[in-house]
């Protein structure tokens, strides 16, 4: 089985948003969203400032080439915060978590004509036998969003492009989250939710495809708002999937962003750290930069 990518892009292939959040206690309801803006200052007294960068997991030429603001601030920059940073041989380990080990297997949750249809797409890239029959749903359905990139999406993403830049400058680098973590995010998500969304993408796959350009688009305009309207569009355009998308908003972006600001709260002390996340992860009352301001540091967008 191919294992060449992390799994970020599955956010950016079901239109990046899927953020319309559950029902929030009120005293998280009360915060004001962040509703534009892709580059932010970090600031607090007596630490050097830092930055948070709204990534699009794409690879998409418009998105890789940084603006000047962001370039400065990147380069001013002494640690590197990122999403994941798994090695080859961690990458390998993620997906070798991914496969049942108690006897289940993947033909329990779907029909024969499913099964054949999920090998079809996968093509050459679907793995052997033995391990296509363990695979847990939510990592075929990474494989199939991993498989089909949108169109001029083929290279590396933005958020590979910056890791590697920062090991060439010999930054400091900080993983926001563990690959056991990272396999937590996806188990926590329910069995029929799992089973439902791969049903989803194969059956809105190339829907998603063409609805990339207007997520770029969102992006590119630094509208985060827009960003999370996409997702409301296409959770009105499929009801029956709602919930489901629900919850896989919940467990890879509300949770994850929990974890994100507790990983950062010892290198900010340090500053002129540049973290690089989703932009999901920016928008709405319990965002990355919601929880930061609680940490004390006042929060100034710059581009």
């Amino acid at each position: 089985m191919r294992v060449r990518r992390l799994p970020l892009r599955l956010l950016a292939t079901l239109a990046l948003g899927l953020a319309a959040s559950p029902a929030l206690p009120a005293e998280i309801a009360t915060r004001a969203p962040d509703t534009h803006g892709l580059l932010f200052r970090l600031e607090k007294a007596g630490v050097a400032p830092s930055y948070v960068f709204g990534t699009l997991h794409s690879g998409d030429p418009r998105v890789t080439a940084l603006p000047e603001p962001v370039a400065r601030a990147f380069g001013e920059a002494r640690t590197f915060a990122t999403e994941g940073r798994l090695s080859e041989q961690e990458i390998a380990n993620f997906f070798e978590a991914a496969q049942f080990d108690d006897g289940r297997r993947l033909g329990d949750f779907f029909d024969a004509a499913t099964m054949t249809e999920i090998r079809a797409r996968l093509g050459e890239h679907a793995p052997a036998d033995a391990k296509f029959d363990r695979l847990k749903p939510w990592v075929v359905m990474l494989l199939l969003a991993e498989e089909a990139p949108p169109a001029g999406n083929d290279g590396e993403i933005l958020d590979q492009r910056l890791l590697l830049d920062a090991r060439r400058r010999k930054l400091a680098i900080v993983g926001l989250e563990l690959p056991d973590e990272q396999i937590a995010a996806f188990d926590a998500i329910a069995l029929p939710a799992q089973v439902a969304l791969v049903k989803f993408v194969l059956t809105h796959r190339d829907e998603l495809a063409r609805e990339h350009d207007a997520v770029i688009a969102a992006w590119l305009d630094r509208d985060l708002a827009s960003l999370a309207a996409l997702n409301e569009a296409q959770r009105r355009r499929n009801p029956e999937v709602a919930p489901h998308l629900a919850e896989l908003t919940r467990h890879l972006v509300d949770n994850r962003s929990v974890q994100m600001a507790h990983r950062l709260f010892l290198p900010l002390r340090a500053g002129r750290v540049f973290v690089a996340v989703g932009a999901l992860h920016l928008h709405g009352p319990n965002s990355l930069l919601a929880l930061l301001r609680e940490q004390g540091y006042r929060v100034r967008r710059v581009f």
